[in-house]
């Protein structure tokens, strides 16, 4: 009788305690399922307007299926058949009115609203795995896009097969690419005054930042600018060369398995990125010194913010250890991103 009182009292006591504690832990993560449907897709932009199509937590992964940027006719013309272009690109193209669509070309599939973030705070995007949608891409250029339009003043398309197995495209006789895939176009929506921004060139929200570096494993870093964030992601490439003078990769719908973080009040003025070994700062302009010069200051700005180090010594690290490299030249807004390896911080 009195050790059945002294637990009950226990109990008693200890019952606010476990309330907190229960209020205090985060809910149980879910995951989500994202297919691309007329109802379910972005054609063309980032628009802090548009509704989302799926409301998520932060912690929530999602599974998102994409769709290449291109035509169901136009892939048939260049060899693909009828029964191998995918009905969801069909559906999407007869059931997405012409007033939905532009100004760009890409078919994202989003947005996806985290509920919580406001303007002021940081979402991470952790890339867990990326598949191959289908087992073919293409690869074209066409007058007036590319970065020589001259040297080139007519359209091509090249379909290439996909090998998922041995994980190359077979680009021509004697010639395998490895495949590396990856998203060409993540973010989240622009602020308000952008409008309905084309998909096209990238800026501070992110969009279609071309980057080869954003395979499975690693981690994006997008500015939050309007309530939900507004998540999109597309432009599936199987490969990539950094420039993608051509205006395209290798390009294809792929099934990337995003996993949401929210950092309250933890503004990130610019996209940023982490690989397992590495820093990744970027930037973005249609001249490509200007996107030179906002990459470099970024990952200054990353150095003395993270790791605690002066401007000086943040610019001259840049100098000896910092990779300069040209992410792509096609997208009107260029992009550059710097490299910083981990393994140079040694303090623990």
């Amino acid at each position: 009788m009195h050790l059945a009182r002294l637990n009950r009292e226990t109990l008693m006591r200890r019952l606010p305690l476990l309330a907190a504690l229960l209020a205090a832990a985060p809910a149980l993560a879910a995951t989500h399922i994202l297919n691309p449907t007329p109802q379910t897709v972005a054609w063309g932009h980032y628009d802090a307007t548009d509704k989302p199509v799926l409301t998520i937590n932060s912690g929530d992964t999602v599974v998102m299926r994409t769709l290449l940027t291109n035509n169901p006719t136009s892939l048939e013309k260049a060899g693909v058949a009828p029964a191998d272009v995918e009905p969801e690109l069909r559906a999407v193209f007869d059931g997405v009115p012409l007033a939905a669509r532009g100004p760009g070309g890409h078919i994202l599939t989003g947005p996806i609203a985290i509920a919580g973030a406001e303007p002021g705070d940081t979402l991470e995007v952790r890339i867990r795995k990326i598949d191959l949608a289908i087992p073919y891409s293409y690869n074209a250029f066409r007058y007036g896009a590319g970065f020589l339009t001259d040297d080139f003043p007519y359209a091509r398309v090249k379909i290439v097969p996909l090998d998922r197995q041995r994980m190359i495209g077979k680009f021509g006789p004697g010639i395998e690419v490895p495949l590396a895939p990856f998203f060409g176009s993540m973010g989240v929506a622009p602020p308000p005054s952008f409008g309905r921004y084309d998909s096209a060139p990238p800026t501070i929200h992110g969009g279609n930042m071309d980057l080869k570096h954003l395979v499975a494993g690693t981690t994006l870093f997008l500015p939050v600018h309007v309530p939900g964030a507004l998540f999109q992601a597309g432009d599936g490439h199987a490969a990539q060369g950094n420039g993608e003078v051509d205006i395209t990769a290798l390009e294809t719908s792929l099934i990337g398995t995003f996993e949401f973080i929210l950092h309250k009040k933890q503004a990130t003025p610019y996209p940023r990125a982490e690989t397992p070994d590495a820093y990744i700062a970027m930037g973005y302009d249609d001249d490509l010194s200007n996107a030179t010069r906002k990459a470099i200051r970024n990952m200054i700005d990353f150095l003395v913010t993270t790791k605690g180090m002066s401007r000086d010594d943040a610019y001259m690290l840049v100098s000896v250890a910092g990779d300069v490299e040209i992410t792509q030249l096609v997208d009107r807004n260029k992009g550059v991103h710097v490299v910083m390896k981990k393994a140079l911080f040694t303090a623990k």
